[in-house]
């Protein structure tokens, strides 16, 4: 039976990286799959019984040139996050030092614009340009040309050999200008520099690299959040003495006392007391759940009413708050990054750009009667000036970057450009209820009086009982009194019944409000009630009884209702083409009622947490793109194995960070938004790529010259330079058009 392993790396920054590591991991002894993670720096191996071992994957990683940082053994071991600040700091200091310094070398390179520099000798301008690029390109850039180093190694090219290739090629160019003046002199041309140009290169793709960072380096954060739920003591019962002990000294059969307010420390069996919990962070359901000896209680749900006493059943590792975070791990070890587009033709670029470099230099060197060295160089420079990857290196980070801000001015949080290159391929959008689709917070949905008592009088008698009461259904039901003016009289010796309800004297007579377990218990009968309530169960409402002087007056029905902006949503998506389904935990009768509210076909309830997570797997297996919508800790490992995962802003902090997408505010018209945004961004990328690609595929003949036999042309590395930057300015340009190719998207979705 295959076993898993975890293991963190350090260094990886493109698709291309993560390539090389899943292929040096499979080539360990007994490797079956692996699945290397790019945002969380981390590799998951799956491995037979008798296999190599993570002595072997760690010399695996080292040998292809990153840094291996151990095997993830422990949930709150995260030995990735402080190199990741580490890595941050550096990036952020070179990036700053690369502008200061490219801001410099251009005033000096432009020495003829400004006046106040004239008066400076020119050649030893060019000498202090010369010692200034050297760090803005060997030290700023310091990444690309140790990337391309590991990719020369392993006998391929990526993004990293292009960026490395371009500015070094510009610095060495330059720098023989500086030092060897007479060398383009006697080949009848004016030595240009392009110091600047090798600074800026570095600099410009460094800060995309700086931003992607940033993005990405989040997603650990949930699982801290998760370990954070955990409680830290446990009041023990030893001999009927309480002892306060540390949790993860616990052991199963220990007796533990849970007092109101406190947090549930381990999974376990209630032996005495009855009492209300707050389950929301598993179940993700508002209402709170009653518990009597018997029956189960999980780690991290808060004990609200009474005392109890339990039973451990489930400790450490053994929780199904430990399970959670182990489901939210793999999953998001499971999510390949997506291929760059620029990552996919690097290999094949760099290789052809070199070759046709090097035909040009031999072919002006032997062929022409009049061939040089000087000139077979000069053009084999502008070959490489031409092909520089600049604009190849903008195309993608400067649309992400002006999508991310536009859908942040939207309210739309988006963590790098992955989500943004997978979104717009959604086929099918799967909403969370409780918090997501409805408000997450009971309220009063009727009211049905009995007997000859009208509506108001139900309202008054139930207010008045509620009033000292700090349950969400009583909340509910003073919310309703005050907006309709319901006066509300005194309650006196005011008694709340966990687990049924409460009860309470009204000007001299008694009241009861609560479920139909207490009025049988008080001995009051329902039957007239009866079908009307069994109705509203069967629609998934929450009913409780109103009683005065052993009498039934009537009972109120309490729901979760949508919200406003979910059914606008859901018809935008479908507008759209996309399939909607909602998952709960919920029951199938509550599910459904709101699922035929909204217009949506597909329901899968009564789902645990877990569960949700395989029924996204299921959708994903049937050949579905799916993406996940939620806002509660029962969610996050559903969000996190979805292609694509959408938290609500108003949520829990661990489905935001394990969402890829966060809207902050709540309004689920932010959904079709952000697919409306992929699709314009991507629509800009490929536009951008073409502008990339079309300089090259122009420029790189002309700088060959293959047009010299008929016109005479020839490019020299400064048109050459400007053609680059030209490509540049467009795909920059280009960038800057995505709000109105949005505005516009938006527009047609909506008509």
């Amino acid at each position: 039976m295959p076993d898993k392993a975890q293991i963190n790396i350090q260094g990886m920054t493109c698709a291309a990286c993560v390539r090389r590591v899943e292929n040096a991991l499979k080539k360990v002894e007994g490797v079956v799959d692996v699945s290397v993670n790019l945002a969380t720096a981390r590799a998951t191996v799956t491995h037979l019984p008798r296999w190599g071992g993570v002595s072997a994957l760690a010399g695996a990683v080292t040998e292809q040139g990153y840094e291996f940082l151990g095997e993830l053994t422990d949930e709150s071991a995260d030995p990735v996050e402080k190199a990741r600040a580490r890595d941050l700091r550096e990036l952020t200091v070179k990036v700053i030092c690369g502008a200061v310094l490219s801001v410099i070398i251009f005033f000096g390179s432009m020495q003829h614009w400004f006046g106040f520099l004239r008066g400076i000798p020119h050649q030893a301008m060019l000498i202090t340009l010369f010692v200034l690029t050297a760090p803005a390109v060997f030290w700023v850039g310091s990444r690309f040309f140790v990337g391309a180093f590991k990719a020369a190694k392993q006998m391929t090219s990526d993004m990293n050999t292009l960026v490395a290739v371009g500015a070094f090629s510009a610095y060495a160019y330059s720098a023989a200008v500086t030092f060897f003046p007479r060398f383009f002199e006697s080949a009848g041309i004016a030595g240009h520099v392009y110091y600047d140009g090798a600074a800026m290169i570095i600099t410009l793709i460094l800060l995309g690299r700086l931003l992607e960072a940033r993005a990405t380096g989040k997603t650990s954060g949930a699982i801290k959040k998760l370990i954070g739920l955990k409680p830290k003591t446990a009041h023990v019962l030893r001999d009927d003495y309480e002892v306060e002990t540390p949790v993860e000294n616990l052991q199963i059969g220990d007796r533990i006392l849970v007092k109101p307010g406190e947090k549930v420390p381990v999974d376990g069996m209630v032996l005495t007391g009855q009492s209300t919990l707050d389950e929301s962070m598993l179940t993700g359901e508002s209402m709170p759940v009653s518990k009597e000896p018997g029956q189960k209680v999980f780690a991290a749900t808060i004990n609200q009413t009474g005392s109890f006493t339990m039973q451990a059943t489930g400790v450490g590792s053994d929780t199904m708050l430990a399970h959670i975070i182990r489901m939210v791990e793999e999953a998001q070890g499971s999510k390949a990054p997506i291929q760059r587009i620029a990552d996919k033709v690097a290999s094949v670029f760099v290789p052809v750009v070199f070759g046709i470099a090097a035909v040009t230099f031999a072919v002006w060197y032997f062929l022409p009667e009049s061939g040089s060295f000087s000139r077979a160089l000069i053009n084999f420079v502008s070959v490489l000036v031409i092909a520089c990857p600049c604009a190849l290196g903008l195309a993608t980070p400067t649309a992400i970057m002006v999508g991310t801000g536009l859908g942040a001015q939207s309210g739309i949080l988006i963590k790098g450009g992955e989500a943004l290159e997978k979104i717009h391929k959604l086929s099918v959008i799967v909403f969370d209820k409780t918090g997501t689709l409805t408000r997450g917070e009971p309220e009063v949905v009727r009211i049905v009086g009995a007997d000859g008592s009208d509506e108001k009088q139900v309202l008054s008698v139930a207010a008045a009982l509620e009033k000292s009461s700090e349950h969400p259904l009583a909340k509910a039901i003073l919310r309703r009194a005050a907006n309709e003016q319901t006066p509300v009289n005194a309650a006196d010796n005011f008694l709340a019944l966990s687990g049924m309800g409460a009860t309470a004297f009204i000007e001299g007579q008694q009241c009861l409000i609560g479920n139909r377990f207490l009025m049988n218990d008080q001995n009051v009968s329902i039957d007239l009630m009866e079908n009307t309530a069994a109705e509203m169960a069967r629609e998934g409402k929450t009913v409780v009884y109103v009683a005065r002087n052993k009498k039934v007056i009537g009972l109120i029905a309490l729901a979760d209702v949508p919200k406003t902006s979910a059914k606008v949503a859901v018809q935008r998506l479908k507008h759209r083409g996309l399939k909607v389904a909602m998952v709960t935990g919920d029951n199938a009768g509550t599910a459904e009622g709101i699922a035929s509210q909204l217009g949506i076909d597909r329901v899968m309830a009564e789902v645990l947490p877990g569960g949700k997570a395989d029924e996204i797997r299921k959708l994903q297996d049937e050949g579905e793109v799916v993406a996940m919508v939620g806002d509660g800790i029962n969610d996050a490992p559903a969000l996190a194995a979805a292609d694509v995962g959408i938290a609500i802003g108003t949520g829990t902090d661990v489905a935001i960070e394990a969402a890829d997408i966060t809207l902050i505010r709540d309004d689920l018209t932010g959904v079709p938004e952000a697919i409306s945004l992929s699709a314009s961004t991507m629509r800009v990328i490929k536009q951008n790529l073409f502008w990339a690609f079309i300089y090259n595929i122009i420029g790189i003949p002309i700088a060959a010259g293959v047009l010299y036999p008929f016109s005479g042309i020839l490019l020299n590395p400064e048109f050459a330079a400007a053609a680059m930057a030209f490509s540049s300015v467009s795909v920059v340009s280009n960038s800057l058009r995505l709000k109105r190719v949005w505005k516009n998207e938006k527009e047609r979705t909506v008509a």
